[in-house]
C-alpha cells in the first residue's frame, strides 16, 4: 500500500471519531495495553508529560513542547484531531511523521492489530509512541483525546500532569455536570505524579481533583505565574491565551523541579513566540489576513466561546474595523443554543457546515441562530461560504471564521497553498 492507501485503509477498517462520533468511541484501556505490550511498551523509553482538560490542552501541548525544543531537547508531540494531513498528529520537534512510517507500521503490524478491532485513536496512539521511541525522543507531550480515566492515552505513566480546565462538553460520553466530567479527567493523575490545575470554573471542580490527588499521593499545583519565570509572562497574550500561559509557566516550574535541571528565560519566551514555526500549531487565534483582518480559531464549545465572543468583541473595536462577519459552523453533538447565547449581536453571519458526517446542517443552525436575533446567509460548504465573504467583505472589516476543527480545517487550505 501506498500512503492514500493506508489511509483509506485505517479510516475504514478501525472506527474514526472525528467522522463517526458516538459511534466510534470505544472507552476502556484494554486494546490499548494489549497494542503496548506487543509493541514492546514504547512510551517506557522516554519522559512523557500528559495533557487534559476540556478547552486550551491543545495550545498547552503545542506550546510546552516550542519551549522544550528550544531548551535543546528531542520533543515528541500527539495531539488529535489533525486539521488537514492525518500526519499532524504526531510530530518530532515539529516535524510530521514520515508517510513511509505510517504506511510500513500499519503494514507490519496489520495482522496483530486486526483481530483485535481497535478504534482508530487507540491505534493512531500506538503508533505515536513507537515513533517516538524509534526517534530517540527525550520528551513526549502526550494530549488526550476524550476524558482522561479511559483514554486509550492514559497507560502512560508521565513525569508530569496537566489539567487545563473544565467545561461542558462530550456530555454523553463523560457525565451531565462539571464534577462529573472533573472525575473522567482526574483519571490521568498518577500515583507519586505531580498534577498542575489549571482554570476552574468553581472550587467544587478543584475538590474533584484535589480528592483524586490526595488518594494518589500526587502532589498538586494550581496554575499561577510561578516564582522565577515571570519574564515569560511578560508577553501579549489573549484572556484565554493568558489563562493557558499561566498553566504552561506553572507546569514547566514543577518540570523543573523533577528534572532538578531550570529551563532558560529564553527557551520560554522563544517557545511562546515560536510555537507555530516550531510545532504546527494552527486555528489558535490564527490571523491569516491583515485587510481584511481574517481570524480562524477552533473553539467549538460553550467553555470556549465565552472566552472567544469577548476576545472577538474587544479586537474588533479596538482595530477600528467597519463590519464584523463571523463564518461559523459547528458539529452536531454541541450545546449549540448555549453557544448561539454568546455570540455578537452586532455581526453579520455567514451559517456553514464542514464535510463531514457530524456536522450540523447549516440550515439547522441558521434556524436556531435566528431565535437569537442573529441573521445571515446560509451556505451548505465552507469554499462556498468563503467566495460568498470575498464577494461582501471590504479590506476595512473583520472577520472571524471557526466554531469547530472541522471549518477551520476545511477553510485552511484556502488560505496555505502549500497545506
Amino acid at each position: 500500500m501506498n500512503y492514500e492507501d493506508t489511509l483509506t485503509y485505517l479510516y475504514t477498517s478501525t472506527p474514526v471519531f472525528q467522522h463517526h462520533g458516538a459511534s466510534a468511541y470505544k472507552p476502556g484501556l484494554d486494546t490499548s495495553i494489549i497494542l503496548d505490550d506487543y509493541l514492546g511498551n514504547p512510551h517506557r523509553s522516554y519522559h512523557s508529560i500528559h495533557v487534559g482538560g476540556t478547552n486550551g490542552k491543545g495550545t498547552v501541548c503545542h506550546t510546552l513542547a516550542a519551549i522544550l525544543q528550544e531548551a535543546g531537547y528531542r520533543v515528541g508531540l500527539f495531539t488529535s484531531p489533525h486539521l488537514v494531513d492525518f500526519r499532524e498528529r504526531i510530530r518530532v520537534n515539529g516535524e510530521m511523521i514520515s508517510k513511509d512510517y505510517v504506511v510500513d507500521f500499519t503494514e507490519s503490524h496489520r495482522s496483530f492489530f486486526e483481530p483485535l478491532k481497535p478504534s482508530f485513536f487507540e491505534l493512531t496512539s500506538a503508533m505515536a509512541f513507537a515513533y517516538f521511541r524509534s526517534e530517540k525522543v527525550d520528551f513526549a507531550v502526550i494530549e488526550v483525546g476524550l476524558g482522561g480515566r479511559l483514554d486509550s492515552t492514559n497507560i502512560i505513566t508521565p513525569i508530569l500532569s496537566v489539567i487545563t480546565s473544565i467545561s461542558l462538553d462530550h456530555m454523553q460520553f463523560l457525565g451531565n455536570t462539571l464534577q462529573e466530567i472533573a472525575y473522567e479527567k482526574a483519571g490521568i493523575i498518577k500515583p507519586g505524579v505531580p498534577v498542575v490545575i489549571g482554570d476552574m470554573p468553581d472550587e467544587s471542580v478543584y475538590e474533584v481533583f484535589k480528592r483524586k490527588a490526595e488518594e494518589a499521593n500526587a502532589p498538586l499545583f494550581r496554575a499561577a505565574d510561578p516564582g522565577g519565570l515571570e519574564k515569560a509572562a511578560k508577553l501579549r497574550f489573549s484572556p484565554v491565551q493568558q489563562l493557558n500561559a499561566q498553566t504552561i509557566l506553572s507546569a514547566l516550574h514543577v518540570l523543573a523541579g523533577e528534572l532538578a535541571t531550570p529551563l532558560p528565560i529564553h527557551a520560554i519566551t522563544g517557545g511562546f513566540k515560536q510555537v507555530t514555526e516550531r510545532t504546527g500549531l494552527h486555528g489558535r487565534w490564527e490571523v491569516v489576513s491583515r485587510r481584511p483582518f481574517i481570524v480562524l480559531d477552533t473553539g467549538h464549545n460553550e467553555g470556549a466561546w465565552r472566552f472567544l465572543s469577548a476576545q472577538i468583541e474587544a479586537a474588533y473595536r479596538s482595530r477600528l474595523c467597519k463590519r464584523l462577519f463571523l463564518l461559523i459552523g459547528f458539529s452536531e453533538d454541541k450545546d449549540i443554543d448555549a453557544i448561539l447565547a454568546l455570540m455578537p449581536q452586532t455581526a453579520h453571519y455567514i451559517f456553514t457546515q464542514a464535510s463531514l458526517r457530524r456536522a450540523l446542517p447549516a440550515e439547522t443552525l441558521a434556524m436556531k441562530a435566528r431565535t437569537r436575533n442573529l441573521e445571515g446567509s446560509v451556505c451548505p460548504s465552507v469554499g462556498e461560504a468563503l467566495r460568498l465573504l470575498k464577494q461582501i467583505v471590504t479590506e476595512d472589516d473583520f472577520v472571524f471564521i471557526g466554531g469547530s476543527n472541522f471549518i477551520v480545517a476545511d477553510i485552511l487550505p484556502f488560505f496555505y497553498d502549500n497545506q
